[in-house]
């Protein structure tokens, strides 16, 4: 725990601190010694300075204290100087103290305030700093901070070079950036508004006026306001009906703002309100806006608790550069660490053996060990053992030696470990080629793989893995079991927790005498400012490939070739949506080719690239570290709404980064500390993925802590009120499934026995909804019941927090236990992007995209949708089952909830703009299992959909017979709302065709950035978007390789077949109806 440093300690350095820096192969550092009187540092203690060889390391430092404590009897304990868990050393710097944390680093590569000393050398002051216990106070906030992640960070952090350890302090420095830059209040009270025009229906109230009663402790004031005035002209006009004082409106204002009544939503900021996403809610629905006027002084405190660590030095790492580390013309005793590029034998593996505490009941007669170096998502090269009879010990003692020179090894780079079953007994050692295309075991299904198990090759400190390892290996599951992907997991370096019935594979890979480390450039002036030498092997005719490794030198001149490379670089720009296809073809295990790709993505801007292309540059098919530093930067433009719009697809690419520690990771939390509507769902977005993905637990554990520590008091306290009410809930649905397993039989007092359960759980007063924090729930159950489906959902209602304003309906929640709610997740964060796309060009389709999110492992919330019901309720109440066949039944239900003309002409324009839409968004999703219970119906005429649980063409079956045989739902009671009644022209029809031709070329115009963001979300795990397969139908779907023309031929014609194959969907509603089938 950092303590206090004197003041007077700082002062006597600050003349030092002022003085011009300088260089040379020698470093100064004054060194402030602890003496024994607790920890307290006395002003009477002179410091003292040491000299040392630049290219000597921290540890070294650490010796020659503790030589010079021992000779000057300076310290009680002079040897526990050298363990950094006892002494910390620390250097202050712009008004920060800074930890120097890594022993092996390299002195030179301080980012310390060097100034010149009187002998002319670089000199540091460094404060040398005894760690003190755990407080109770620290603990017991850990404690909270583990409860709110789901997982014991600090029982996990063992070792402090780890890279768990690592991370978790490294985190601090871009969370105080952060911090230092926020202004609580504009954190507070930040607006939810959209920059999309208002929609055609919409536009009538931009004339009349919107009717806002404003309130104020007892005051109650109500006006008409129009929709282009601001937050700002309301206040004036409420300050005007004020007893009239001293003070002037400007003084007054900055000291109020608008907050809307029973809501978490301000009116903050100058924009109109008609960009306000609640002052478009009203207009919609024709409701009154009914605003409070609070005190600043009255939001909710989101300071930060203090911090219990120092930022650490930001180089901390032990990169230099390669002529620096270089061994030629170096003494032994000057060498400290060595370049990777100097290590030019082939990377070997030898294989010492495995064994497991306990046999599975089902083995291979003979299995095998595969080692591969996986890069991205390709491997690169791989050996296999010999075959051995399967025990529960088996020794190999070989080496298994790749293709691949040490030298070769790119930063990301892993090793993979798997245990075969094999058929063939003493198979030869053989390894496959480089860039290997065979389809891997993982890819058939077949079940060869029984465990597997990957090292990351160069370590988060740029180290190369040396000496013996015994990695704890994961189960290979069955191919039909849920939430596991190969193309997510082949990416993970955790290793299995269950180390007590874990199968341990023991290896040694080759050990050298110093760190190997890689260098993070040729010279200490870097690469990145010109071209590298004639041995580059990238092509510059334009066919954007690379030429042979075994090609000679290029006769061209070095003048020539830069020239050749800057023009290819100035031409490249302008095909930057070809980039990823570029980048594709780059041989990255060739570092000349990797480094003339860096110098011309040096050359780039994030301003040049596009946001898709940004987008899938950050998938799994790039691992270089610059190419995804070059794509954060693009996303670094995106506003607050954009990055919400993305942020589940961003979350899951977390997985495809190789450390912990990246520039997506630290933007992400960046932007989540900035705006708290985005860390709302950052938040529960990682805790979801700590409690599902064992594979990638700690990382999204270490990330969600380093927000939760700059969040404030105020997000904390909602969040422990939110986790509260998820486990409460929790609890109540695993006791009702044991209390009613039969899911069609549901007794009468099943609500009753509910109702009871909920009484008796431990709920929060309030809590903000975790799938719309804007919206806060209060402790009372209006209503409950048990859903009568086999994973007993929970439909709750819970009373409102009271307000100023006239009674809020009911908050609706329906909690699900035992679902894997993502899939539903990406179906709606996909309509939103669609809704996003259409409303841009000016296309309102009346989209419901429901509260959905994910609160832990296969449990969840999902909104209730307010005055809506079935389509098979709308048909039962029409004629009872054999309603599915009354074409007139939706129709006549709409009639009798909109008698007036006025009114059913709004339901008709809505019926027809929504049924577009989904029309168009389930056919290119491929949303499948439509039937009348997952099809919805507002009171107002708006059709939605629910319930995503077969996507991407993936249809339904019953006894082997596919029940769907329409590319999209568009019954006979649809089309007899629109007036299409057999086949007779239509007004409201040939809209609706009109609609969905736009809507649908509207998408195929943004069809990569839609097949990106699925893509992306292969990681998941979701069993129908585990494979690049998966995304298939979503191309074909969109018309990827077709005109326009072609396009909306191929639109028209599914329209038709909808028109002419309606019946058997009515015959499929009416068998579900009958059957009951779900």
């Amino acid at each position: 725990m950092l303590t206090s440093i004197p003041a007077s300690m700082e002062n006597k350095w600050d003349a030092h601190q002022q003085q011009e820096p300088c260089s040379d192969n020698n470093l100064v550092f004054i060194c402030k010694l602890p003496v024994r009187v607790g920890i307290q540092l006395l002003d009477s203690q002179e410091p003292v300075q040491i000299k040392l060889p630049a290219q000597c390391s921290v540890h070294q430092l650490r010796v020659r204290l503790c030589m010079v404590a021992q000779e000057n009897n300076r310290l009680s304990e002079p040897f526990a100087l050298l363990d950094p868990e006892r002494y910390s050393l620390l250097y202050h710097k712009e008004e920060e103290w800074y930890e120097i944390y890594d022993d092996y680093q390299v002195l030179k590569t301080l980012d310390a305030p060097w100034f010149q000393g009187a002998d002319g050398l670089q000199t540091v002051c460094v404060t040398v700093l005894a760690q003190k216990t755990t407080s109770k106070e620290r603990i017991h906030f850990q404690g909270i901070l583990n409860e709110l992640i789901g997982y014991d960070l600090d029982s996990s952090d063992t070792n402090r070079l780890s890279e768990l350890g690592y991370t978790r302090r490294k985190f601090a420095t871009p969370r105080r950036e952060e911090l230092k830059k926020r202004d609580p209040i504009a954190y507070a009270t930040e607006p939810w508004i959209t920059s999309t025009v208002l929609p055609n229906d919409q536009q009538g109230y931009l004339q009349p006026k919107l009717s806002v009663t404003l309130y104020y402790n007892s005051s109650v004031l109500s006006i008409k306001a129009d929709v282009t005035h601001t937050p700002s002209d309301l206040l004036k006009i409420f300050w005007e009906s004020l007893p009239k004082e001293d003070l002037s409106f400007e003084g007054w204002s900055v000291n109020y703002m608008l907050k809307v009544c029973g809501r978490e939503e301000f009116l903050s900021e100058d924009f109109q309100l008609s960009d306000y996403l609640w002052v478009r809610h009203c207009l919609e629905n024709m409701l009154e806006l009914h605003l409070s006027v609070v005190a600043v002084s009255s939001l909710p405190d989101n300071t930060v608790g203090r911090e219990y660590w120092p930022l650490v030095d930001s180089l901390t790492g032990l990169s230099s550069s390669h002529k620096e580390l270089s061994l030629k013309e170096k003494k032994v005793e000057d060498i400290v660490m060595i370049s990777l590029w100097d290590c030019e034998r082939k990377f070997r593996v030898k294989l010492l053996g495995f064994d497991i505490p306990e046999l599975p009941s089902k083995v291979p007669p003979l299995v095998q060990v595969e080692a591969t170096i996986i890069y991205g998502r390709k491997t690169v090269s791989s050996v296999c053992s010999t075959s051995k009879e399967f025990t529960d010990e088996v020794l190999w003692n070989t080496w298994l030696e790749f293709d691949i020179l040490i030298r070769d090894i790119p930063h990301g780079a892993k090793l993979g470990l798997t245990i075969n079953a094999s058929t063939v007994e003493g198979m030869s050692t053989k390894d496959t080629k480089s860039n290997s295309s065979k389809a891997s075991d993982y890819q058939k299904g077949k079940g060869q793989v029984l465990y597997f198990v990957n090292l990351q090759l160069i370590d988060h400190r740029s180290l190369l893995s040396q000496g013996p390892h015994t990695l704890h290996m994961w189960t290979f599951p069955e191919w039909d079991e849920e939430a596991f992907t190969f193309e997510a997991e082949k990416l993970s370096t955790a290793t299995n927790p269950d180390v007590a019935k874990a199968m341990a594979i023991t290896f040694m890979l080759d050990r050298y005498s110093f760190p190997v480390v890689l260098p993070h450039a040729k010279s200490s002036s870097g690469s990145g400012t010109s071209p590298i030498s004639d041995s580059s092997t990238l092509d510059l005719t334009g066919e954007s490939r690379l030429s042979s490794p075994s090609n000679e030198a290029s006769p061209t001149t070095p003048f020539t070739r830069t020239d050749c490379l800057r023009r290819f670089k100035e031409e490249s720009v302008h095909y930057a949506s070809n980039l990823p296809h570029f980048l594709r073809t780059i041989d990255w295990m060739m570092p000349t080719a990797v480094q003339d790709v860096h110098w011309l993505l040096s050359h780039w801007g994030p301003e040049d690239i596009e946001l898709s292309v940004a987008l899938e540059l950050l998938s799994v098919d790039f691992a270089d570290l610059k190419v995804r530093r070059l794509a954060v930067q693009r996303l670094e433009i995106l506003s607050n709404d954009e990055v919400l719009k993305y942020l589940l697809q961003l979350v899951q690419t977390l997985k495809v980064e190789p450390y912990h520690d990246s520039c997506l990771a630290r933007f992400l939390l960046k932007r989540a500390l900035r705006s708290k509507r985005i860390g709302h769902f950052f938040f529960w977005y990682l805790r979801s993925e700590v409690a599902g993905c064992p594979f990638f637990r700690q990382r999204m554990a270490v990330i969600l802590e380093a927000y939760l520590l700059g969040c404030g008091e105020a997000m904390l306290t909602e969040f422990q009120r939110q986790v509260q009410v998820v486990n409460c809930l929790h609890d109540v649905a695993l006791t009702v499934k044991v209390l009613y397993p039969d899911r069609t039989d549901l007794p009468s007092t099943a609500p009753q026995k509910l109702q009871e359960l909920l009484e008796e759980c431990n709920l929060p007063s309030d809590f903000q909804v975790p799938f719309d924090p804007r919206v806060r729930a209060g402790s009372i159950i209006v209503k409950c019941k048990v859903m009568a489906s086999k994973k007993k959902p929970l439909w709750l209602e819970f009373s409102c927090v009271q307000s100023e304003a006239p009674a809020s309906p009911p908050v609706g929640i329906i909690f699900k236990h035992g679902d894997d709610l993502r899939q539903d997740m990406l179906i709606i964060q996909t309509l939103m992007v669609m809704d996003s796309i259409w409303k841009e060009i000016g296309l309102d389709l009346n989209l419901v995209p429901y509260g959905c999110i994910s609160t832990g492992h296969n449990i969840g919330m999902i909104e209730i949708v307010r005055n809506a019901i079935t389509i098979a309720s709308v048909q039962r109440s029409q004629g009872g089952v054999a309603g599915a066949f009354k074409n007139n039944a939706l129709y006549d239900w709409l009639q009798r909830k909109c008698p007036f003309q006025e009114k059913h002409f709004q339901s008709m324009e809505k019926f027809v703009n929504s049924c577009a839409g989904y029309c168009v968004a389930t056919y290119v999703l491929g949303i499948g299992d439509r039937h009348n219970d997952n099809i919805m119906i507002t009171e107002q005429g708006n059709l939605f959909h629910i319930d995503f649980g077969h996507i991407l063409g993936n249809t339904k079956s019953f006894l082997g017979v596919n029940r769907e045989r329409v590319p999209f739902v568009l019954t006979p009671d649809f089309l007899y709302v629109m007036g299409r009644v057999k086949g007779r022209p239509s007004l409201y029809f040939q809209r609706f065709r009109d609609t969905c031709i736009n809507a649908y070329l509207s998408l195929r115009a943004q069809s990569r950035l839609l097949v990106t963001l699925f893509s992306l979300m292969l990681l998941t795990g979701i069993p129908e978007l585990s494979m690049s397969q998966d995304m298939l139908y979503l191309r074909t779907a969109l018309q990827q390789d077709q005109g326009e023309e072609e396009a909306r031929n191929h639109f028209l014609q599914q329209i038709a077949l909808c028109e002419q194959k309606g019946w058997t969907v009515q015959a499929n509603w009416w068998f579900h109806m009958m059957a009951g089938i779900k």
